[in-house]
């Protein structure tokens, strides 16, 4: 029985765009790193390094808190 390999990419997202840190504004982007439920999915998942992960942790709870985003879904 094969195991089922994850594509693993080198770097995150941002830092191969080399944004310093992620727009609270920016609701599309932020929308594709939540669930439908509107959780944040993990490091593993997106594939983002620490630093950015913690800046997405950041602005999706600024965008909630501005009414951007919702808290659920």
């Amino acid at each position: 029985m094969s195991k089922k390999r994850l594509i693993k990419t080198s770097k995150c997202r941002f830092c191969r765009m080399g944004a310093e840190s992620v727009d609270y504004k920016d609701t599309q982007s932020l929308l594709k790193l939540t669930t439908s439920q509107g959780k944040i999915f993990s490091r593993k998942r997106s594939g983002n390094c620490a630093r950015h992960q913690h800046s997405v942790k950041n602005s999706v709870m600024r965008a909630r808190f501005m009414a951007l985003l919702p808290y659920v879904v």
